[in-house]
């Protein structure tokens, strides 16, 4: 694997907390508009620069891009937002509670995304992928890391713990009680970083935990371009696997599908017992109660179809609520685990929904196991928590 420090654009110091901001992907316009009011620094007049438009701008419009290149521009000639004088690594440390996890924040190479040294376990869909490489073309710039994860290695993690006994570039902690904290890890002509280099290269491949989008906008943009200079690089933020937590991705399906109550769950029962915790398990939220499923792991069955979120699909959604393709099917949504039990039965008491289902998790070695083996999870099946706060680092290509 191929990693390349650089010279990241960042906030200065005094205005990391101001500028930090929650993934483009994980806000509506209205939620974003409302956590960037009244804060001419947040990041998000960047990662959803419609919010400074005319009310009804749709997020893909050429208006939006344009605004978000001006808003970049504003950022960098305020000072707001100032580029580093040499290529550098640097650590990214998030704290959430007692869980911490400590990423190095480099460059990867598009043709390692293209080979399949970084492996995926999403599609992705081409109108996100558009978008994400009009916002790189209009930008001239990588705006949001990816999220990799590699299997650990012990002589990494001594670099980067080096790293952190240094006085931190940023450390602030966001509105959701996350702390994020920065450190350089090596300017590119120091030993380090050389270090690093070599180090990587001796790692066979990666797993993108989050970003699948971005990943393939950065290599659609490199491919463009030649894969000439910076475009062949694209930024992205890589954890050792053992720090990372998955939390559950929860179901919400709007109606019964014609069915009564009754039908429903005399039609689930096949499949499911009701009532009773077993070897694997959900919670179903119906009819103002929570009620466990279980059933028994699939003997013989590939990685894909035991996963937890497949045997609901395949056995439930499907065949008896007739969500054929949860990708696109109107009636299912989904909720990221971090909102919590409570947020998700709210959807069904208001009326909104007629019934969630709690997941567990899926674990880190059950997404890697799937990209080993060449398979597609089904979508929304992973929640990595804490996200990584978009504005801390951009990549100028």
């Amino acid at each position: 694997m191929k990693i390349r420090p650089f010279a990241a654009v960042r906030p200065v110091a005094a205005d990391a907390a101001a500028v930090a901001a929650v993934p483009y992907d994980v806000v509506d316009t209205a939620e974003a508009k409302a956590l960037a009011a009244g804060n001419p620094k947040s990041f998000l007049h960047v990662s959803r620069p419609e919010i400074d438009l005319p009310e009804g701008t749709a997020p893909s419009s050429p208006e939006a891009y344009a605004q978000a290149r001006r808003a970049l521009d504003s950022f960098m000639a305020r000072g707001v937002l100032v580029r580093d004088g040499e290529p550098a690594f640097y650590a990214y440390r998030q704290t959430s509670g007692t869980h911490s996890q400590t990423g190095i924040v480099a460059t990867f190479d598009t043709q390692d995304y293209l080979s399949g040294v970084l492996k995926q376990h999403e599609k992705t869909r081409k109108d996100k992928e558009d978008d994400r490489t009009r916002h790189i073309e209009t930008l001239s710039a990588h705006t949001g890391p990816a999220f990799l994860t590699y299997r650990d290695d012990k002589a990494v993690d001594a670099v980067v713990a080096d790293a952190c006994r240094r006085e931190p570039l940023c450390d602030f902690t966001a509105p959701d009680g996350v702390r994020h904290t920065v450190w350089k890890i090596a300017a590119a002509a120091e030993c380090a970083a050389d270090e690093l280099v070599e180090l990587f290269a001796r790692i066979p491949v990666a797993y993108i935990a989050d970003g699948h989008h971005r990943s393939a906008a950065a290599a659609r943009y490199a491919q463009a371009h030649g894969f000439e200079g910076e475009s062949r690089w694209f930024m992205a933020v890589i954890f050792p696997a053992s720090q990372l937590r998955i939390l559950p991705y929860n179901r919400l399906v709007r109606d019964l599908n014609g069915l009564s109550i009754y039908e429903f769950m005399s039609k689930i029962s096949a499949d499911f017992t009701i009532g009773s915790k077993g070897e694997r398990n959900c919670r179903m939220y119906l009819d103002g109660r929570w009620t466990d499923l279980s059933w028994d792991a699939p003997k013989g069955a590939g990685a894909v179809a035991s996963l937890d979120v497949s045997r609901l699909q395949d056995r439930l959604l499907a065949p008896v609520l007739g969500i054929g393709d949860p990708r696109t099917d109107p009636r299912i949504s989904f909720m990221g685990g971090v909102r919590g039990v409570g947020e998700l039965a709210a959807k069904v008491d208001s009326g909104e929904n007629a019934v969630a289902f709690a997941m567990e998790p899926v674990t880190v070695g059950e997404m890697m196991a799937i990209a080993d083996a060449g398979e597609i999870m089904p979508p929304k099946s992973t929640w990595f928590e804490p996200k990584l706060r978009s504005g801390l680092f951009v990549h100028p290509v």
